[in-house]
């Protein structure tokens, strides 16, 4: 029996849950439209004890979301997670920001594609089929042509922040956007416990956010 905490503060939903085995048991989240991470996680973190009767003592691990998503959002989830590793002296794990949101929904044998809203027409992607991962996270900017290849093929479900700003421009008939979805720590619960049971595990002193960083060059303006 492993009792795991999950921290996700990828994006503007700060979630917390408490997992047993990979089943969660106890989830705290908001999600306000603020970045209210600072405020609310280490709150979070007490009540999902709390609600569950179970010591801080009594975990086995801590999971937390490694990105892409908000530099400060990914640095306050990340310095949590490392501080109580090193009180309780257990495992850090790390959970793709992008996974878990895909994990939300399921969809036999159709493309599931994560969008986490960058900036302008920028976003970060990735694409899963039957959970699995079929093209790993990147950041592009959207077109009206952008996932093609697969919408070509089959349907194809987008979710996420960044989904809202491309549905002006993805109008293909297989496009299908589904509103309301961020990632959660509930996702996270059997994520991490599938890394945990195969050791998979951070450096607890060296880990380091997926930042995936802006990937457009600007040149610089000539001075007069």
């Amino acid at each position: 029996m492993a009792y795991l905490l999950n921290i996700e503060t990828a994006t503007k939903n700060c979630s917390v849950s408490l997992a047993k085995d990979g089943k969660t048991v106890a989830l705290k989240e908001l999600n306000d439209g603020g970045y209210s991470h600072a405020e609310k996680l280490h709150e979070f973190i007490k009540t999902v004890l709390v609600d569950t009767n179970i010591s801080i003592s009594d975990l086995d691990a801590i999971a937390v979301s490694k990105g892409p998503g908000s530099y400060t959002g990914l640095r306050i989830g990340v310095s949590a997670a490392k501080g109580l590793c090193f009180a309780l002296n257990v495992p850090l794990i790390s959970v793709n920001t992008m996974q878990s949101l895909a994990q939300s929904v399921t969809f036999k044998n159709s493309y599931v594609i994560p969008l986490l809203d960058a900036r302008r027409m920028e976003v970060y992607s990735a694409v899963y089929k039957n959970n699995n991962s079929i093209r790993n996270v990147q950041a592009e900017i959207i077109d009206e042509t952008s996932f093609n290849e697969y919408l070509d093929k089959n349907t194809v479900y987008f979710l996420g922040d960044g989904a809202q700003k491309c549905k002006a421009l993805i109008t293909h008939k297989n496009a299908i956007f589904i509103d309301g979805k961020f990632p959660s720590a509930n996702e996270m619960s059997i994520l991490s416990y599938q890394k945990y049971k195969k050791n998979d595990i951070e450096d607890v002193a060296y880990f380091e956010p997926f930042y995936l960083k802006d990937f457009v060059v600007t040149t610089a303006k000539k001075l007069i």
